[in-house]
């Protein structure tokens, strides 16, 4: 992300969550009354406007495993709450719209990200009349001066009971130096804590045509300024998470074959996910 700016892929990232409540068939994935307020009215004209290039295959795809990585993440969240958990951090929460819905009257939410990203959210909430909830607490990291456990703390984050973590969106634009360091940070959280996170393939490891449509979004970010930087085949992944200091279990690792019999079997549009790059994970201590 570039200095002193929101992150303009977080805000792809919301407007594809609007589109799906705007244009997908029922049901939906992700049922989300937030997506589309939060937007306010210039973003949401522009996803008016792209209406037409949301039926795209591509598109469409991307759209489903973006929907599809946020149902994941809330339906390991509710497993994680019914087992005691009352720590949910959101790494790179960008516009993530969770804490406006939160059910869970005794879990505490904290989302982390840029100043200045965190800045932009808050009042694209305060100008759509989105009130910040009790049990929501920002926790502003700037990588580049932060310590991401300072602060944490500083935010009222407890260390020592367990927490479940959701980082979306956030590791191919990661040095691999920064990706183990957030990693062993979450291991050292107590047992019963739970980490959910996606990850892309490398090019190399794609079919030919997903290479150039890898490409294209590679081109795409690189403009926007947040150029990804981390990929990871299946076994590397699970090497990660089995070194570096980190001791996870339960490790499940989705791909697209997965997330579509979980999430967009029997549905009555084509809203499914195409290709082999993006993957779902999940780990608990």
């Amino acid at each position: 992300m570039q200095h002193a700016n929101p992150s303009r892929t977080a805000l792809r990232v919301a407007m594809r969550r609007a589109a799906h409540q705007l244009y997908d068939a029922r049901p939906l994935v992700l049922d989300d009354p937030i997506a589309v307020p939060i937007l306010g009215p210039d973003y949401l004209l522009e996803v008016h406007k792209t209406a037409t290039k949301l039926h795209k295959p591509f598109s469409v795809a991307l759209r489903a495993f973006l929907v599809a990585r946020s149902r994941y993440a809330e339906d390991l969240l509710a497993q994680s709450v019914a087992r005691g958990v009352i720590q949910y951090v959101l790494l790179g929460a960008g516009l993530d719209t969770f804490a406006h819905r939160n059910p869970y009257p005794s879990l505490r939410v904290f989302e982390v990200d840029h100043p200045a990203t965190q800045q932009w959210k808050r009042e694209l909430l305060e100008t759509s009349g989105i009130s910040t909830p009790p049990s929501l607490t920002y926790a502003p990291v700037d990588f580049e001066h932060h310590s991401l456990p300072e602060q944490l703390q500083s935010a009222g984050f407890n260390p020592a009971i367990p927490t479940f973590f959701a980082w979306l969106g956030v590791v191919p634009y990661l040095t691999l130096a920064a990706f183990r360091s957030t990693l062993c940070f979450i291991a050292a959280r107590p047992a019963g804590s739970g980490v959910v996170f996606d990850y892309g393939q490398p090019r190399s490891a794609l079919p030919f045509f997903e290479q150039l449509a890898h490409d294209s979004l590679a081109a795409r970010v690189q403009l926007a300024g947040e150029p990804f930087q981390l990929f990871f085949k299946p076994p590397e992944i699970a090497a990660e998470l089995s070194s570096n200091g980190t001791a996870f279990h339960q490790i499940e690792d989705l791909g697209t074959p997965e997330i579509n019999a979980r999430y967009f079997a029997n549905r009555s549009d084509n809203l499914k996910v195409l290709g082999s790059s993006g993957r779902l994970l999940s780990a608990w201590r």
